[in-house]
């Protein structure tokens, strides 16, 4: 998708800003640049923009016939809402580390379909992947440094899915020219 990252659909639109901003603040709490700021305090956007906004773009897409974005969305929502109404739990380390894999399934699942999603499309899948994988190994084994790279991975994301979104409504380019091309195309 050249420069049509989510033009096409409101839906896209608002889906990748929900999940841009739920990530971003997932992945900046993970990586603990910020005293006091853990990945938990994410926990009201998640559940409310990650999870009820999202499921609900889902169910708009599926309604309007679009079933890979509503599966996307829906599911995403899913995951958000479910962790974050669980952050902070009394959940061990383990079940935590299990919850965040399986869900790096999905992911893998969503980039996998994402094949003419692009950057802003298997990209940002790509990343959620990584990092849901990273913060699931990193629970299970207890290792702050994995973490911290998981909150990393999903701020890039989070990052990546905010640009292409704020790209496409304001018509800014989402992928590079390759080279040649525009002689080739001016001839």
């Amino acid at each position: 998708m050249d420069n049509d990252v989510a033009a096409g659909s409101s839906t896209s639109t608002l889906g990748q800003l929900a999940l841009g901003l739920t990530l971003l603040a997932f992945g900046i709490g993970g990586t603990g640049v910020i005293d006091n700021v853990a990945a938990s305090d994410a926990a009201s956007l998640a559940t409310w923009v990650g999870g009820v906004a999202l499921f609900l773009v889902g169910m708009l897409a599926l309604r309007a016939g679009n079933g890979g974005e509503g599966t996307a969305y829906a599911s995403l929502g899913a995951f958000w809402f479910t962790w974050g109404t669980a952050a902070g739990g009394e959940a061990s380390a383990e079940a935590t580390g299990l919850f965040l894999l399986l869900w790096a399934l999905l992911a893998l699942t969503l980039t996998m379909s994402a094949k003419g999603g692009g950057l802003f499309g298997q990209g940002v899948y790509g990343l959620l992947f990584v990092s849901l994988l990273l913060s699931g190994v990193a629970a299970m084994a207890g290792h702050d440094g994995l973490g911290k790279a998981g909150g990393w991975v999903a701020a890039v994301a989070g990052l990546a899915a905010w640009y292409g979104t704020t790209a496409a409504v304001a018509g800014w380019p989402t992928s590079l020219a390759r080279p040649g091309r525009k002689a080739a195309a001016a001839s």
